[in-house]
């Protein structure tokens, strides 16, 4: 279950994507549950982050705020955001 200060956040990724990985190996190192969403096993999540982000790159971040979303893409972006929290 997501803590306050991620609360709004979901990762979209795929298991076996190297770039995925290292976002995932980066929330563990900083304790950090965040929803994951498998975009290749669960189409819903696919159509989700095409309707929402506009492309189907992986690794994104769903960053909700406020009722704002923000679709953030690029493991080091992500890490960086993060580390920042």
């Amino acid at each position: 279950m997501a803590d306050a200060k991620t609360q709004g956040l979901a990762l979209y990724h795929f298991e076996t994507c190297p770039y995925c990985q290292k976002v995932r190996r980066a929330m563990a190192e900083l304790s950090l549950d965040i929803e994951l969403r498998e975009t290749r096993q669960n189409p819903e999540f696919r159509e989700e982050q095409l309707a929402g982000g506009g492309k189907g790159q992986v690794p994104c971040l769903r960053i909700e705020k406020q009722g704002e979303v923000t679709w953030m893409y690029e493991s080091d972006a992500i890490i960086d955001y993060l580390k920042a929290l």
